[in-house]
């Protein structure tokens, strides 16, 4: 799968002329089952093909135009890797595909900026976690959200005991092992070094302490969860030393080099999950009691371009949803209109996409979920 960040989407979001190609579509990962996936995105170019001519382009201009999206049909190397979902952005200036852990409903989008709505539950508040696996021979950093989860790279983590301290003397390396009881009681660590049991644990209280400083600070903030995975005497040791106020107190027991990315996410979620939809609840509740306060809005009117202004603090989308519309950046106008057209964008996932952008909260209601006054969204202001 590929990797998706927010520089990405402020990439993405900058106005890139009247045909910004957006395409949305579920992919399966059996080989066999896949198979139809590329035919279906070669439909869904089709159909774009088609919208195009109908909105005025000559049909040899819209096929020359395509082109580079009808070619990556067609690369088989390209299709042997597919996640839940596939994302494609393209416009005269770039094409960018993304094979992505969300299961996209199928949509094609053409205005004059793309459309990222669909892709808010990879950075809503209301989804993304952390998990900082563990153990003595490999330091692992997952980032997850409610679709499943990937390994980031370490930066200025190391990536094991024995690179924190810069042993070059095999003898000198320390040996953590946990050990189960045959009657599944809890894991039980055992420390050993030429120094005893004392300068043992220092070291590694050392490593953890190298390890609490090199995590990225983006992850200390907006109250993004981290979970611990590891033996109870590393997890421990870790929370006595962490730095981070979003450290959870639950975590994941046990070695977690015996674990991949998707059965740590799978363990992670059950503990995330309830903590997230508080969170939501909590936001929904908020803007109930600062209603007619100033500091809410439920009219995208306003919202966009507080939005923009980086005002808003919280906002809750409703999922599935469009309005269509121009926002003019310069004298913060919005203009609406009832369907997508030549200058229109969706201006819900504007909102979203700025709010998040400009250090905001993001969350995505369920499907089934009703926002105040039946908004299609709902918005708290800073000021």
């Amino acid at each position: 799968m590929d990797q998706l960040a927010k520089e990405d989407l402020k990439d993405l979001l900058s106005p890139c002329g009247q045909h910004c190609v957006s395409l949305y579509m579920p992919t399966t990962r059996a080989p066999v089952e896949g198979r139809q996936d590329p035919i279906r995105f070669k439909n869904m170019v089709r159909e774009t093909e088609e919208r195009l001519i109908r909105e005025g382009v000559r049909s040899a201009e819209a096929k020359e135009f395509l082109a580079p999206l009808m070619k990556l049909q067609d690369d088989l190397a390209f299709w042997q890797h597919r996640g839940d979902g596939l994302a494609v952005f393209y416009s005269p200036a770039l094409l960018r595909p993304y094979r992505l852990p969300v299961r996209f409903a199928e949509l094609a989008v053409v205005a004059n900026r793309f459309h990222l709505k669909p892709l808010l539950p990879l950075f809503t508040e209301d989804s993304v976690f952390f998990v900082l696996a563990l153990s003595q021979n490999k330091t692992r950093l997952i980032q997850g959200n409610r679709y499943g989860a990937r390994e980031l790279e370490l930066g200025n983590i190391p990536a094991s005991l024995a690179e924190a301290l810069n042993y070059d003397e095999p003898e000198k390396q320390l040996q953590f092992r946990s050990n189960t009881s045959l009657g599944g009681g809890k894991r039980h660590a055992a420390v050993y070094a030429q120094g005893g049991v004392d300068d043992s644990k220092q070291d590694v209280r050392r490593y953890l302490q190298l390890i609490d400083r090199g995590l990225p600070e983006a992850l200390r903030q907006n109250g993004t969860p981290l979970l611990v995975a590891g033996v109870d005497y590393l997890a421990s040791l870790y929370r006595e030393v962490n730095s981070s106020a979003n450290l959870l107190a639950e975590g994941i027991i046990g070695n977690p080099d015996l674990l991949s990315p998707e059965e740590l996410h799978a363990r992670a979620w059950k503990l995330v999950q309830p903590r997230f939809l508080k969170a939501r609840q909590e936001a929904i509740s908020q803007y109930r009691q600062a209603a007619g306060t100033g500091r809410t809005s439920r009219e995208i009117t306003e919202i966009v371009p507080a939005a923009a202004q980086g005002r808003v603090d919280k906002l809750v989308v409703a999922p599935g949803v469009q309005v269509w519309g121009s926002y003019d950046r310069d004298r913060g106008g919005v203009a609406l209109d009832g369907k997508p057209a030549a200058g229109n964008e969706d201006l819900l996932d504007l909102a979203a996409i700025q709010t998040l952008l400009n250090g905001g909260k993001v969350y995505t209601a369920e499907a089934d979920e009703t926002l105040p006054e039946q908004a299609s969204l709902v918005a708290l202001f800073r000021y």
